[in-house]
C-alpha cells in the first residue's frame, strides 16, 4: 500500500510518499513544491496541482491523506490554504485515489502522542518512525510524511481507533493478544 500525504500551503506545499507492507512503514519519496510570492495565486495553484499529478503518476499511491483546514485568526491565510487544499484534493480525486482529511491535532496525536506537539517533535518522530538518519527535512516535508503516517495509524493499520471504541472491545476481539 502506498500513501501520499500532503501539507498544503500556497508558498510551500509538503509532499510525502510512504509505503506500508507487512506491517512496516518506509519512505518512498518526499519533497516540497516551492512557489514564488510574486507569482499570482492561479499560477501557484497550477504548480501545486501539476507537481502532485507528477508524483501521483510516478508513484501510483493507493491512498491520499491531507491536513484539514484549521480555524485561525487570519481569514486570508485560511482561505489561501483552502485553495492549496482544493487543488491537492482535486489531483487525487481526478486520479480516483481515496482521499482522507486529518486535523492538525489528530496528526500530532498519532505521531507524537500529544495533539499540542511542536513541529520539532513531529519532525523528530517522523525521522524515527521512517528511519531517516539525521536527514535534514523541512517542517513542510515532515508534516506531509506525518499526515501519511497518521493515515496508516487511523485507517490501514489493523488495530486502528475507528475499529475499536475502547480497550474492552479490542480485548474481546483479540483475546490471544492478552498476556495473563
Amino acid at each position: 500500500m502506498i500513501i501520499l500525504g500532503v501539507d498544503p500551503g500556497t508558498l510551500s506545499t509538503g509532499i510525502g510518499v510512504i509505503g506500508w507492507k507487512n506491517g512496516k512503514l518506509y519512505r518512498i519519496h518526499h519533497g516540497v513544491v516551492k512557489n514564488n510570492s510574486s507569482d499570482s495565486m492561479p499560477l501557484r495553484l497550477q504548480l501545486i496541482y501539476n507537481r502532485l499529478v507528477e508524483v501521483i503518476d510516478r508513484y501510483h499511491p493507493d491512498e491520499f491523506a491531507i491536513e484539514s483546514a484549521f480555524y485561525g485568526k487570519n481569514v486570508q491565510s485560511a482561505m489561501k490554504i483552502g485553495h492549496a487544499r482544493g487543488v491537492s484534493i482535486l489531483a487525487a480525486v481526478q486520479h480516483e485515489i481515496p482521499t482522507t482529511e486529518y486535523a492538525p491535532r489528530e496528526i500530532k496525536r498519532a505521531i507524537v502522542g500529544n495533539g499540542a506537539a511542536t513541529k520539532e517533535q513531529v519532525a523528530y518522530m517522523v525521522r524515527s518512525i521512517l528511519n531517516m538518519k539525521k536527514e535534514d527535512i523541512t517542517h513542510d516535508v515532515s508534516d506531509a510524511l506525518a499526515v501519511a503516517i497518521c493515515h496508516v495509524h487511523r485507517v490501514i493499520s489493523p488495530f486502528n481507533q475507528r475499529q475499536f471504541k475502547n480497550w474492552k472491545s479490542f480485548i474481546e476481539s483479540h483475546p490471544e493478544r492478552v498476556i495473563t
